[in-house]
């Protein structure tokens, strides 16, 4: 990442024209999106591993792009972005399940809720994206300021990921206790209506409830998510594009991995060591612009380090899932043999 003197314009790869695409794109998708969840229907896994492979080989096909178009500095500065910001979305889809279980709600109808969800994500990203990139080229004290939340984050993240409690209490969650003070609620859920008429006046269906829960979760992602890319790249552009890939395929992914989530129990630690390793490189890269002798992070090094944790992270996780049920197994086998052993 490159120093950011004060008062100065931050250097990007993309011109107008390529924003104007860029946004056209993801509205298609977004729309294309909108389209498949206007009936809702209970997603198949062949359906949505389809998805899946779609929105992740579109990222990384744009990556090969930005790598031949603008050189293999920025082409590893955005793919190490991309995966960050994918790590995160995944954490992400966690605390969605747990939300979506909370409110019950019907299989058919959660595509929709989790659309919604990832277009207010965008939106907020977008504003966090364009606000974080005034302060940066005008105070380059605030790549300090992104460490230390990120260091605040890492920590919330590690104690999360030592508590057993995971569940959520969608009652104690701001987004619910002040939509209930503005809007009666129904108690049946409507289709795919977030409001219904009731009784004269405009009440809140259980999805649109919903939808106000995750779109309160998106405000803390985006709080997240938008610094630590910022760690990796100073390009603006870079971590707009970073972040609406690693958002528009997480409606498809929730189904994907809906079950298999649960058996990455390290998924936490993971991602406590990769936010505060980013933040140890936004205090470092701050630092230089003060002491030019203190050395930076190269993107590189960065790559390899998220990349690592990642593979660890999996494989250990794996590894104590079939650990456990190996445990299992040999417990009902003993259990068996005393059943069976004569009096």
């Amino acid at each position: 990442m490159a120093t950011t003197p004060e008062n100065q314009v931050l250097h990007t790869i993309a011109d107008l024209q390529l924003w104007v695409i860029t946004v056209i794109g993801i509205l298609v998708l977004l729309a294309l999106d909108f389209i498949i969840t206007r009936r809702p229907h209970a997603v198949e896994m062949k359906e949505a591993i389809g998805w899946s492979v779609f929105y992740i080989a579109l990222p990384l096909t744009f990556g090969l792009w930005v790598w031949n178009a603008h050189g293999s500095e920025i082409g590893l500065q955005y793919y190490t972005g991309y995966l960050v910001e994918k790590s995160l979305s995944v954490d992400n889809l966690f605390v969605f399940i747990l939300i979506l279980s909370a409110f019950a709600v019907p299989r058919a109808l959660q595509q929709r809720v989790l659309l919604i969800g990832i277009i207010g994500a965008l939106v907020l990203r977008t504003i966090f994206i364009a606000v974080g990139a005034v302060l940066i080229a005008r105070f380059s004290v605030i790549f300090l300021i992104f460490g230390i939340i990120l260091l605040i984050t890492a920590w919330g993240v590690l104690k999360d990921a030592l508590s057993d409690d995971h569940e959520v209490d969608v009652q104690e969650l701001k987004a619910v206790k002040w939509a209930k003070k503005l809007w009666p609620v129904t108690d049946e859920y409507e289709g795919t209506k977030l409001t219904v008429r009731q009784q004269g006046r405009r009440a809140l269906t259980p999805l649109g409830l919903v939808a106000l829960a995750i779109l309160g979760t998106d405000i803390v992602f985006a709080i997240d998510s938008v610094p630590a890319v910022y760690g990796i790249t100073g390009d603006p552009y870079l971590v707009f594009i970073t972040n609406a890939f690693a958002l528009l395929g997480l409606r498809a992914l929730y189904f994907v991995l809906q079950g298999a989530l649960s058996k990455l129990r390290y998924l936490g630690y993971g991602l406590a060591l990769i936010l505060a390793f980013i933040a140890v490189k936004l205090v470092l890269h701050w630092a230089h612009t003060v002491w030019p002798e203190v050395p930076g992070i190269p993107t590189t090094t960065s790559l390899i380090v998220i990349v690592v944790i990642l593979v660890m992270t999996a494989v250990l996780s794996l590894w104590a899932e079939k650990r456990d049920a190996k445990r299992m197994t040999l417990a009902g086998e003993v259990d068996q043999d005393d059943l069976n052993r004569p009096l």
